[in-house]
């Protein structure tokens, strides 16, 4: 709580979703922590934070692109949202909006690094990933990347995104 309070909305929101994601808080622990800091310096911009945080994002890149999204005014994403066709899941995004058949993903290296398969190599990684994309257009998605460059100017990104989102 003390960081949320002290630091940028954004490196609180990295450090709450991480916590409420390792199970190390609850929603519940946030509250009464909020509770007991009443009249701190810094308290609004803590529940502010804590408002936002979910424990569905599974990295800081994830978490900073939520905080890119509401500051370049785009509709909250479905995290982590199951992409199904014919009965069978194509995978799960990172963002999803279904009511606009646009998917997001954020793209850091770690998927082709320590995160391949026993024997995987990074190309598999890629190729398996440029299918698992093909597959969610075949399904009439749109699909929007970015990656850590993108999150230090996003305005671009977002004007993608806000593009597939209103196609």
């Amino acid at each position: 709580m003390d960081l949320a309070r002290t630091s940028s909305f954004e490196s609180a929101v990295v450090t709450i979703d991480a916590a409420l994601r390792r199970g190390l808080v609850t929603e519940e622990t946030l509250a009464d922590a909020l509770r007991r800091a009443i009249g701190w310096r810094g308290v609004p911009a803590a529940r502010r934070a804590v408002a936002f945080a979910d424990g569905l994002a599974e990295s800081v890149g994830e978490s900073r692109s939520r905080v890119a999204l509401q500051r370049h005014g785009l509709p909250a994403p479905t995290l982590q949202w199951e992409v199904w066709d014919d009965g069978e899941m194509i995978g799960r995004v990172d963002f999803g909006w279904p009511e606009r058949g646009t998917v997001a993903e954020f793209d850091g290296r770690i998927k082709y690094g320590r995160l391949l398969r026993p024997g995987q190599e990074p190309g598999d990684a890629v190729f398996d990933e440029k299918l698992r994309e093909d597959r969610l257009r075949a399904a009439g998605l749109r699909v929007v990347r970015w990656g850590w460059k993108d999150l230090s100017d996003f305005a671009g990104t977002a004007a993608r995104l806000r593009n597939a989102l209103n196609a």
